[in-house]
């Protein structure tokens, strides 16, 4: 599969050397989600210095923590588990002047031993519906802790956030799907800021390949470990059209799961969306 092997590493420092990527020292996988236009209101597009994703932050310096606060960031909404943060020991960082907020997807219990070896049966099979199987899951248990974070950006138009799981892939991709796809983000732009993980990632693949290396699925099947980290456009458009069939899309989802109403979903989409022409004012 394509996105088995190493990157060129040149190639890599030169693309997180751009946009939509942040650079937070100790903070791999950083992207700003602005400027991203909406096809249902022509000449605006999504704000920048706003929505932020991320991998973990428990690796953060003191210069990272100067510079995510140079961006603007009021709180941070980590997805993780309990259990994967004993797991990895890598605790929520304190950080003065920012807010850290859990908003676990999965519980304590939906990491038992039977419930993580099918996950990982699942991940290690690097098939589109693998993924598909593995992000309902997701939706389904994800809709109390998404409606925080959107419960977030209706009250506080004026403070930006960043949002992440352990490797900023899956659950904060769904979260970043979501977000777009509310304010009419066009499905090949959503799928692209997906597979940007496969970029975002790489300075962190030693890491990553030594915490699945202590999973007996994945110690002495190193495809199969890099299986569960693939970022396909493709996977990112199947999932597209998976909330769109199963869920009735993101909006309906919003209100089924996370509990919003329709007024919610107005403010959400007008603090999401600013005018092209002055988004370079924020």
């Amino acid at each position: 599969m394509y996105d088995l092997d190493p990157l060129d590493p040149v190639y890599v420092a030169e693309v997180l050397s751009r946009p939509p990527f942040v650079t937070i020292d100790g903070v791999i996988n950083v992207r700003d989600l602005g400027f991203y236009p909406s096809t249902s209101k022509p000449g605006h597009v999504t704000r920048p210095r706003f929505l932020f994703r991320s991998a973990e932050l428990s690796g953060i310096t003191k210069e990272g923590e100067e510079q995510l606060r140079a961006l603007g960031v009021a709180k941070v909404f980590d997805l993780r588990s309990d259990t994967e943060i004993h797991k990895y020991n890598a605790p929520q960082p304190e950080i003065e002047g920012i807010q850290f907020h859990r908003a676990p997807v999965f519980q304590t219990e939906d990491y038992s031993p039977e419930m993580m070896a099918k996950r990982y049966q699942l991940y290690a099979s690097g098939k589109t519906e693998a993924f598909m199987e593995l992000y309902s899951q997701i939706l389904d248990h994800g809709g109390r802790s998404f409606g925080i974070i959107f419960r977030h950006i209706r009250d506080n138009p004026s403070e930006g956030f960043v949002f992440h799981c352990t490797a900023g892939k899956d659950r904060t991709g769904i979260i970043a799907a979501l977000l777009l796809k509310l304010v009419d983000v066009d499905d090949d732009t959503i799928a692209n800021d997906y597979a940007l993980t496969r970029v975002g990632r790489e300075p962190a693949r030693a890491m990553i390949m030594a915490r699945l290396s202590k999973e007996p699925l994945f110690a002495s099947n190193n495809e199969a470990a890099l299986n569960m980290f693939t970022c396909r456009h493709e996977t990112m458009k199947a999932f597209l059209t998976l909330l769109q069939e199963k869920y009735g899309g993101a909006e309906e989802y919003l209100k089924r799961y996370a509990g919003l109403s329709d007024e919610d979903i107005r403010i959400i989409r007008d603090n999401i969306l600013v005018p092209s022409s002055s988004a370079f004012e924020y």
